[in-house]
């Protein structure tokens, strides 16, 4: 690490700072206590990236505290006592991922903080005689990572006799901007992630505020929060071309990070989510918050190949992972989701006490997907084409009124409905080499579905499940929670660790954000946590969503996007009128450019039957990598990437672009010299169009080397995949 340099910050008045900078020295962290209130700031090769920024926490008034206690936040009145400096580098290895090995390398600076007062004391029973003053005496450690590609920090509070248990109020930490800067961003909301990513300055985002509630998404729990409240991770480019990242990592036992925009001064401020009382946070040291991160760079392609928020969570707990394995699967959901099919058996029912019926007298409506003969088709389907795994949503009784917002015994996780064989089926799939992925809709009852977990576990143990599709769907059951509460957070977190007990991967949807917790816990394997693939059948996402996602919430963890979906116009096959908002090649391309350990071919068999010759890059193409490569990248624009498959030397490339269109000039110079390689290329056709003319498309082949180049034009919506198979 760099010796320590002694400068001074753009303050009001000038104080002497410590500054520590990246192992390359292109990033520069500053910190000072200024009026006994810490202050950061950031710089990229010379660029100021963070204005001088407080740090700290305003706490919550507790009446079992001490008096003179209970109001004295953790904001000011600090003074550095110690300063500790170190530096690491590590390279590890990822259980899956998108490169064989991940190096860890960074600069770290604690400024361990002292917060004193004078407390006054009066005569006690036990003697003491007139008033005495005593000096009291509080700790607190921000801890900064300083790494090539930006910067993580943390407050931490040691066990301590005044400051045991608190409650927070409000974090304080901020984020100043330099400037109005272009950014992707979704309104600040407790409970969903499935809006619109908007791009604007920042100046513009509270005139969004009309149209963000006119269009909050209706199958979703939802509490926006303000007109200029953000979530994270918020993407930035600033006018002269810095990108700039802002999110967290390693959110454990701490509510979910907002952020609060000042419109006059481009500052943001952390805003956490609260609880059911109001609170932000219940803790009891020793304890950490979770990292803030900063992530910057003048190239974006470099926001995309980060492992900054992955690198500042935990090595893996989980000892033996030789269960946990990528996943490419299909499923009965995606008729129901468009409306031709029902999760639910019955009609003759207005609500649901699951002790109280004997589903083999119920009369079905016929309409039922999750039924023996069509999961039959589907595993057949699956051993046909390389697909692991067979998703059945809907099996479980239950669904006839599971969407009743205050319904708190929705389901039992084990007892299927009448036309589902759970061992029959599980058999069958078993002797065609495949499995079957479980389905839990908590509808957000939490407490109903902690109480069933191990029984649920214990039944997919029984039949060979080794994955679970999780869903939040609807407002948190104790009431008044949000999704994205401490609570809550411990609630999924808890799920993740009792699965590992059972050997059980983890693929939750309506979730909080991930925050690279699947570094600890790779059994987590999959989130939703935004708006996915399934929104194509409520609203059409628009064609730059995709080219969004990546630099936004793809930063925190993978995404269970649900791509392939090959027949785009779905009144073809259903009465519903909605068209997917890309091109079918765009559909091949996501699942390159977003990247999941987990990938679905959402669509239904008979409507891959229509386009085999498209279908095959899906039976190809892989879901875990030996190495990535960003070949080109605009936030909103385009995204480029090649992706070498796990233990092998095969090759598979993937562009997507917006609306606009994009031209791509692939060079294959990370191909292995001396090698050839069978080239397929799936692009769109000259005519194609995401609206006009989206399942036009053209197949090629040749054989390339390393060297060669190769020049694509991606539709309006469009994009190419490509596979380079070693020959």
């Amino acid at each position: 690490m760099r010796k320590l340099f002694l400068s001074l910050l753009m303050l009001p008045m000038a104080v002497l700072a410590t500054e520590v900078s990246s192992p390359n020295g292109q990033v520069l962290l500053c910190f000072t206590v200024e009026q006994g209130r810490p202050v950061y700031s950031l710089l990229y090769k010379g660029k100021e990236v963070i204005r001088p920024s407080h740090l700290g926490l305003e706490l919550a008034k507790d009446k079992h505290a001490s008096m003179g206690m209970q109001e004295r936040d953790l904001m000011d009145g600090f003074t550095i006592k110690d300063e500790q400096t170190s530096a690491f580098d590590e390279t590890w290895t990822p259980v899956w991922g998108e490169t064989a090995t991940i190096r860890n390398h960074y600069n770290e600076y604690a400024a361990v903080l002292r917060q004193q007062w004078q407390t006054n004391h009066y005569p006690s029973e036990q003697g003491k005689k007139g008033m005495w003053v005593e000096t009291e005496e509080r700790t607190m450690v921000i801890r900064f990572r300083v790494y090539d590609d930006g910067i993580g920090f943390r407050y931490e509070f040691p066990q301590q006799k005044n400051l045991n248990y608190f409650l927070i109020k409000e974090e304080k930490s901020e984020f100043a901007m330099t400037g109005d800067h272009k950014a992707w961003w979704l309104p600040g909301d407790y409970d969903t992630q499935e809006f619109i990513t908007r791009t604007s300055r920042l100046s513009e985002i509270p005139s969004f505020y009309d149209e963000v509630q006119k269009e909050r998404p209706g199958h979703a729990s939802t509490t926006l929060i303000s007109p200029t409240a953000v979530q994270t991770s918020l993407q930035m480019k600033t006018d002269d071309g810095l990108y700039i990242n802002i999110h967290e990592a390693a959110c454990l036992d701490y509510a979910t990070m907002h952020l609060e925009l000042d419109e006059a001064t481009k500052v943001f401020t952390s805003h956490l989510t609260p609880d059911a009382t109001g609170l932000k946070g219940c803790m009891q040291t020793p304890c950490t918050t979770p990292w803030r991160t900063v992530m910057v760079s003048d190239d974006a392609r470099d926001m995309l190949s980060s492992n900054l928020i992955l690198n500042l969570n935990e090595p893996c707990k989980i000892e033996d992972t030789s269960w946990i394995h990528p996943t490419k699967y299909c499923g009965v959901w995606w008729e129901m989701i468009v409306g031709k099919s029902s999760w639910h058996y019955t009609d003759d029912y207005p609500s649901i006490h699951l002790d109280q019926i004997d589903w083999t007298k119920v009369k079905p409506n016929g309409r039922h997907a999750a039924n023996n003969e069509k999961v039959k088709r589907y595993i057949d389907f699956a051993a046909e084409n390389g697909l692991q795994q067979v998703l059945v949503e809907g099996w479980n009784v239950g669904w006839e009124d599971w969407a009743n917002r205050w319904k708190r015994d929705v389901f039992d996780f084990v007892t299927p409905y009448p036309d589902f064989d759970i061992k029959m089926l599980n058999d069958y799939a078993h002797s065609k080499g495949v499995k079957l992925l479980m389905h839990h809709e908590t509808s957000s009852s939490t407490q109903n579905y902690e109480r069933h977990l191990k029984d649920a576990f214990e039944l997919m143990n029984k039949y060979g499940y080794d994955a679970v599709k999780t869903g939040y769907v609807g407002d948190i059951i104790p009431r008044g929670d949000h999704h994205y509460s401490q609570s809550m957070n411990n609630h999924y977190l808890y799920v993740v660790q009792e699965a590992a007990k059972h050997h059980i991967m983890v693929n939750a949807h309506e979730a909080t954000r991930p925050t690279g917790i699947c570094r600890t816990w790779p059994n987590m394997v999959g989130n939703e946590s935004a708006r996915g693939g399934e929104n194509e059948a409520f609203y059409t996402n628009n064609p730059d969503h995709t080219c969004i996602l990546p630099f936004t919430r793809l930063q925190g963890g993978p995404m269970d996007y649900t791509p392939g979906i090959l027949e785009t116009h779905l009144d073809t096959w259903s009465s519903n009128p909605h068209q997917v908002g890309s091109t079918l090649v765009g559909q091949l391309a996501l699942y390159v450019t977003m990247y999941s350990p987990l990938q679905m071919a959402a669509d239904l068999p008979e409507n891959y039957a229509k386009y085999m010759d498209a279908f095959q890059f899906i039976r190809d193409v892989a879901c875990d990598w030996d190495d990535s490569r960003y070949l080109e990248a605009e936030p909103g624009e385009y995204i480029t990437v090649a992706r070498k498959a796990k233990g092998t030397g095969n090759w598979f490339i993937g562009g997507k672009c917006a609306a606009q269109g994009h031209q791509t000039v692939l060079k294959l110079d990370f191909l292995d010299k001396g090698k050839k390689y069978d080239c397929t290329i799936y692009a769109d056709a000259k005519d194609a169009d995401y609206q006009k003319n989206s399942k036009a498309y053209v197949i090629t082949k040749r054989v390339v080397k390393q060297g060669d180049v190769l020049k694509l034009k991606e539709a309006p919506g469009g994009g190419f995949a490509v596979s380079l198979i070693m020959n």
